[in-house]
Formats: C-alpha cells, structure tokens, sequence
C-alpha cells in the first residue's frame, strides 16, 4: 500500500492566510496544536500551478510560494512510499526566511539521528513525540494514506 503526502503545517493561526488567499485550501487539525493544508491538485493550480520550486527540490510546493505573507512558522513536507521503499523532503520557515532545510531522504537512504526531514521540522514547530515512535507519528501523519484524503 502506498503513501503521499504534499502539506503545509503549522499553528492554525499562522496557516489561515493560506485559506484565507485560497478558499479552495482546507485547514485539517491535527495534534499538538497543529493543522495541516493538503497541497491537493486544485490548490496547486489555484495558487498559480505551473513550475514548482525546483531549486528547493520539492515536486508540489508552487514557485510563487511566498512564506512571508505567512507571517510565522510553517513547514512544507512532502512523502512518497510505496512497500516501506520512498523519500520524504521538509523545509521550515520562520518569519518568511528558510529555518531549516530543505531536509531530504531518498529511496534507500537511513534517517538521521535526529529523525526523519518531516519528524525535524515538526519537532520544531513543538510537535513531540509524546510515547510515539516519532513526531511524525504523534501528530497523526498516518492517519490517512494520500494527500487528497485528507479533505474526507
């Protein structure tokens, strides 16, 4: 069975603008006080489609991204397995600059000692682990199994 995964997370309150600029966004709670924006085909294109962010390696984040108008913390991930074989890439933002990354793991790659890219960049949006294996875990990430689920 496979798994992908294209969102935004962050507080709440710092993730509304993106609603708030495109009523096509859904703003899905998660735990820890995070929510999560699946970045769906539809808010893809709203959000002006076209090229992605190639130079920070993402397939889905759109090139006009603008995390400034954000205003706080927010993260962009991005996950593909399919058998236990796939890569995750995360990329923190604060204050409209570049925290942290962008973190990538490839196919047959180990994770880091700090955790998987997503797990950091949760960590550092204060997700903890909380009796989990992982942040990612914590906030509920397996709850569904496609970004576009995550509307249902």
């Amino acid at each position: 069975m496979g798994y992908t995964l294209e969102a935004f997370i962050g507080d709440p309150g710092v993730l509304r603008p993106v609603v708030d600029r495109w009523p096509v966004a859904a703003l899905v709670p998660l735990s820890a006080g995070l929510s999560l924006i699946p970045m769906t085909d539809e808010l893809f294109d709203a959000a002006g489609g076209g090229p992605t962010s190639e130079a920070l390696g993402f397939w889905k984040l759109p090139a006009n991204f603008e995390p400034e108008r954000v205003g706080g913390a927010v993260a962009y991930v991005e996950a593909e397995f399919f058998g236990g074989v796939g890569t995750q890439r995360a990329a923190l933002w604060t204050g409209g600059r570049l925290a942290l990354g962008p973190l990538f793991v490839g196919e047959d790659e180990h994770f880091a000692l700090a955790g998987s890219p997503i797990s950091q960049v949760l960590a550092r949006l204060g997700a903890g682990r909380d009796g989990h294996h992982d942040e990612f875990d914590a906030i509920g990430l397996g709850r569904h199994r496609h970004t576009e689920d995550w509307l249902s």
